[in-house]
Formats: structure tokens, C-alpha cells, sequence
């Protein structure tokens, strides 16, 4: 079967009317080259019919996959949409989230083949010589990562750009560069990130972590399935914000799940000095205002001005 450039993977259990906001979203991109698979862990409050109907109105159906199956959570759910996705790039958007704009997908597709060529892997495909070409313009020398000192640009990529906070009514911009450091602070939202499949091919999301299995995969894709984290300029989703890991308990949960996990891919002086340098820095005030109603608006334009000038 055709091989699509992206797979739109979305997870769902008793959604409402969320779900066919979402799928909606993906349907009205004006890029086309992409499938859906809905994954549902078994829904009776009728969005499946609701979307079913709707596909139907507007004659859409081949687009999309539905998978029923039950599971034990929402990583597992991802795990079973991942088995069923064919598509070249893996995305996941959430019930009630939504691409940033129609023209989200179409952008990122644009600086992905800027990146790799032609939308593929230039490590696992194409041809030879598009690939010297492609390595002579954009290798070690050109490539502004790697001038910082970086990780070569070479393997499956990790593409990830921003997001549209909608709750706080702001865009959240993500760290250009990726390394060990930026990996212990903060990886870029799971809403902003899109995966080469072949980063799922040996393992995919740790269920045991109910908060940060995406947190812990980033990582194990970073340090570990020799991941390419590459930044690209657009917006990609519109997140919808106030969910499963935001609620008192499972911030504290994701605490705790975020020093398990980290003690895994660093050691533990690693960890200390990224704990006393993310204090010099006064990290926990820097999140009380990203989080602020007030002052997360003059947070974010601060933040995006820093790393565009890093860029």
C-alpha cells in the first residue's frame, strides 16, 4: 500500500463532540498527502457515530481509519494507533486539539523537504546524488545545530515546531536547539513534535509512565534511537490545554515520573547541575509566568524574541 507522508494519529475515549473538531481540522488542511487513524478505546457516549455521520456528509470516509480496541490508557491507545499508521511521519493530535490553521500541515511538509528532500528520510531514501547535494548545502558546515555544538544532523528526524496555547490565548514558542540540557528542562510539546515511523519500530511509549511516556520516549529517541531533533518554524497545533497531566495530582505525578526518568539517561551529576542551573536561572518563577493569565503574554513574546535571534 502507498506510503502517505504523514499519519494524523488521534486517541479517543468518550470525547463528545471533540473528536470531529479534531478530525475536522486535519480534513480542511489544504495538503492532502496524509491519512487519519482514529484509535478508540471503546466510546458509548455516540462520537463515533457523530464522526461516522459526518464523514459521510462530506465524503470523506477513505481519509480516515477508525480502529476500536480496547486498552489501559492513552499511551497504550497511541501504541496501537502507531501499529496501525503507514505514514512516513507520525503525529498525534489529541481530542479537542486542533491544527493551528489550514495551511499547518502544508508548511511543515514545505520545511521538512527543505530538510531531508522530497519529504523522505535523506538517510533512508532517495537518491544518491540528491543526497551529496543535500548534505553539501545543508552538512556539519551549514547546518547552525551543529555549529553550536550540537548533534550531527544525521538519522530519523524528530521535526517540532510551536504551538498555539488556546487557553491562555498565546503562541508557545520551542527551543530551537535540542541537547542534553534542553532535553532535562523541557522537551517541545507531544502536540508539536512529529516522528520518522522508524522511531517507533523497536519500542513505542512506556505505559508504566501514566504522565510522561511521551516525555520518556523523546528521550530514549534522543539518547538512545540515535534521533535527529530538528526545529522548524510553523505553528502546528492549536492546544486545547487543561487536561489529564494538568490536574493537581498529576503535576505531582509528573514530577515524580520526570526524576525516574531522567535518572535513566543521565547521570546523576548531570542532574544536579541542571537542577542548580535551572535555579540560577530562576526556573520555577519563569513557569509561574508562562502559566500567568497576566504575565504569560509579555513571557512567551520574550521567549520567541530569545530564540529567534538564536535561530
Amino acid at each position: 500500500m502507498r506510503t502517505p507522508m504523514f499519519s494524523i494519529l488521534t486517541v479517543s475515549l468518550n470525547p463528545g463532540g471533540k473528536l470531529v473538531d479534531t478530525v475536522r481540522s486535519v480534513v480542511n488542511q489544504s495538503y492532502g498527502d496524509y491519512e487519519v487513524v482514529v484509535k478508540d478505546g471503546g466510546s458509548r457516549d455516540g462520537s463515533l457515530e457523530a464522526l461516522q455521520t459526518w464523514l459521510e456528509e462530506q465524503d470523506c470516509r477513505d481519509r480516515v481509519r477508525i480502529v476500536k480496541q480496547p486498552d489501559t490508557g492513552i499511551y497504550e491507545g497511541m501504541n496501537q494507533a502507531v501499529r496501525a499508521a503507514r505514514g512516513e511521519y507520525l503525529y498525534f493530535l489529541n481530542c479537542g486539539d486542533t491544527f493551528a490553521s489550514d495551511r499547518a500541515l502544508a508548511r511543515a511538509a514545505e520545511e521538512i523537504g527543505r530538510c531531508v528532500g522530497h519529504g523522505a528520510d535523506s538517510e533512508t531514501s532517495g537518491d544518491p546524488a540528491e543526497k551529496a547535494a543535500h548534505e553539501a548545502d545543508h552538512g556539519t558546515s551549514g547546518d547552525p545545530a551543529e555549529k553550536a555544538g550540537h548533534k550531527p544532523d544525521h538519522g530519523p528526524k524528530i521535526f517540532y515546531g510551536d504551538i498555539y496555547d488556546a487557553l491562555r490565548g498565546q503562541v508557545v514558542a520551542s527551543n530551537p536547539y535540542m541537547d542534553a540540557f534542553a532535553c532535562y528542562r523541557n522537551v517541545p510539546c507531544h502536540q508539536a513534535c512529529m516522528y520518522h515511523h522508524s522511531l517507533f519500530a523497536e519500542r513505542g511509549y512506556e505505559p508504566v509512565y501514566r504522565v510522561r511516556a511521551d516525555y520518556e520516549h523523546f528521550l530514549w529517541c534522543y539518547f538512545c534511537g540515535n534521533a535527529r531533533p530538528r526545529y522548524i518554524p510553523v505553528t502546528l497545533a492549536s492546544y486545547e490545554g487543561g487536561g489529564f497531566s494538568e490536574t493537581r495530582e498529576n503535576r505531582k505525578r509528573s514530577a515524580r515520573e520526570h526524576r525516574e526518568i531522567t535518572a535513566l539517561y543521565m547521570s546523576r551529576g548531570q542532574r544536579l547541575g541542571y537542577r542548580l542551573l535551572l535555579m540560577a536561572t530562576l526556573a520555577p518563577l519563569r513557569t509561574k509566568m508562562a502559566e500567568s493569565p497576566v504575565w504569560s503574554g509579555f513571557y512567551n513574546k520574550c521567549k520567541k524574541m530569545l530564540y529567534r535571534r538564536e535561530y
